[in-house]
């Protein structure tokens, strides 16, 4: 049975989860502040965090900023609120995996949870495979890091891991976002390809002077460009 924590202080918002997510069958504890969270999943690491952003004690964003200095996998979906932009940057940029605006349909937040369990079930055994060139960048995937020209190494996400080996095994191939979506966020995600273009802003900032290497098909949708490529 898979175990999903619910980090949410709305105490009726959390019901609604709750009793959904124990419908289908999920194993569902919940907190209502973000230290309670830390503590829960050090506890027990549950298979998906359902994670609002503002919350006592401890924001979200502290949160998953936290969980990620030891664990890059926890699969969390991050609660925003409805219209601003800024915290679904901050929330990805802190290492959500997805986030979900308020107010939200039950329906899809199921549907988004189960895309994260089967891409977190999928992306397991990337974990082994072996080093690879982006551009002067260095990527890791047994670490989930990628260290730019520089030197600056940056913690990747799974997605983000996916992404680089993707485009570096296809120099030149334009992928569209519909597919992209679909490769790396579920054919059943709800969003837009608007969270695609934001968290390949933010894998972009981690590739440093290779940034550039992810082009942008205007209309389309991304392309690697290696050295001397176009």
């Amino acid at each position: 049975m898979r175990d999903i924590l619910v980090a949410e202080d709305n105490a009726l918002l959390a019901k609604g989860i709750c009793t959904a997510l124990k419908s289908e069958r999920y194993r569902v504890r919940h907190v209502a502040d973000g230290a309670a969270a830390l503590a829960a999943i050090a506890e027990r690491r549950p298979d998906v965090l359902v994670l609002d952003i503002m919350m006592p004690k401890m924001d979200g964003i502290t949160v998953c900023r936290t969980i990620r200095r030891t664990d890059a996998h926890l699969p969390i979906l991050m609660l925003t609120a409805r219209g601003l932009d800024s915290q679904k940057v901050e929330g990805l940029s802190a290492g959500a995996d997805d986030y979900l605006p308020k107010p939200f349909s039950i329906a899809e937040l199921l549907a988004r949870i189960a895309a994260l369990l089967r891409r977190a079930l999928l992306a397991a055994p990337e974990s082994a495979a072996d080093t690879f060139a982006f551009g002067a960048a260095t990527v890791d995937a047994s670490t989930l890091t990628v260290t730019a020209s520089d030197g600056t190494s940056q913690r990747l996400l799974p997605r983000e891991l996916g992404l680089l080996k993707l485009f570096a095994e296809n120099p030149g191939k334009v992928f569209s976002r519909d597919d992209l979506l679909d490769r790396f966020w579920g054919v059943s995600y709800y969003g837009t390809t608007r969270t695609l273009d934001q968290r390949l802003m933010l894998l972009r900032k981690k590739l440093g002077s290779d940034a550039a290497r992810i082009e942008s098909v205007h209309g389309v949708g991304y392309k690697y460009v290696p050295a001397g490529g176009s």
